[in-house]
């Protein structure tokens, strides 16, 4: 069988609470080979690791991230929503996060911006990643206009488009911009689309299987990774097709 990314999406977050320090140690002990993150811009600029806009889902409170400083992010339980035995992990900053991951796998680093906060967090993203040494091992996935701005800003790092409508455009448009990466939906893909994308040197990673049948569905379509909530069960299905 191919040899396919195993993406752990917002680290093993199918077993561990989203995005953090454990569900991504938790992805590291299975070796795999790319964890994707997200990145939210607090009231102070620091950038939070959440998927959300709001602490409400993956933690004990409530608010908009960006209407908090980070000491009132980091004083939140961001476990124990998922179980009380996860109570008292906290939020990470991407620094912190990078600091755990990089050097040990592929990063797919997810900018959550917004009209009102792109030119802030988009040029310290990229800062943190030049910083962190993870340009190379890495790369932003975001929308086209941040996309945009990120290769403005560093014009070598890698870029992953998530603006897949309209869908007919969809690789024209990541081209148009200098894409190397695309994450479409997996309802998107089939084997049709692969084999364009690989035309034109694109790396095809589908969002999301969590479902075995799916898994090898997508993998007989050709595509180059997958993300998935549980990375074991990819494992699974790597090991059974071998």
């Amino acid at each position: 069988m191919k040899s396919i990314q195993v993406v752990a999406h917002r680290g093993f977050s199918g077993e561990y609470p989203e995005n953090t320090v454990i569900a991504f140690d938790e992805a590291l002990k299975l070796e795999v080979d790319m964890i994707e993150l997200d990145i939210h811009l607090s009231r102070d600029h620091e950038l939070i690791i959440i998927h959300d806009a709001t602490v409400d889902r993956t933690s004990n409170g409530n608010g908009s991230v960006g209407n908090m400083t980070l000491s009132e992010i980091k004083r939140l339980d961001a476990g124990s929503w998922m179980d009380t035995g996860f109570k008292g992990v906290s939020f990470l900053t991407l620094e912190e996060a990078l600091n755990q991951i990089s050097r040990k796998t592929r990063l797919n680093v997810h900018i959550k911006a917004y009209d009102h906060d792109r030119d802030i967090v988009t040029p310290l993203v990229v800062k943190q990643l030049e910083a962190s040494g993870v340009l190379t091992s890495g790369f932003i996935a975001s929308d086209e206009t941040t996309l945009r701005l990120a290769r403005q800003i560093q014009p070598e790092i890698s870029i992953c488009n998530l603006s897949t409508t309209p869908y007919k455009s969809y690789i024209d448009r990541s081209l148009a911009i200098g894409c190397t990466i695309l994450q479409p939906g997996n309802a998107m893909v089939d084997a049709s689309f692969v084999k364009n994308a690989h035309a034109h040197h694109l790396e095809v990673n589908p969002f999301y299987a969590d479902d075995k049948a799916e898994m090898k569905r997508l993998i007989a379509c050709g595509v180059d990774g997958v993300l998935t909530n549980y990375p074991d069960r990819l494992y699974e299905v790597l090991d059974e097709g071998d």
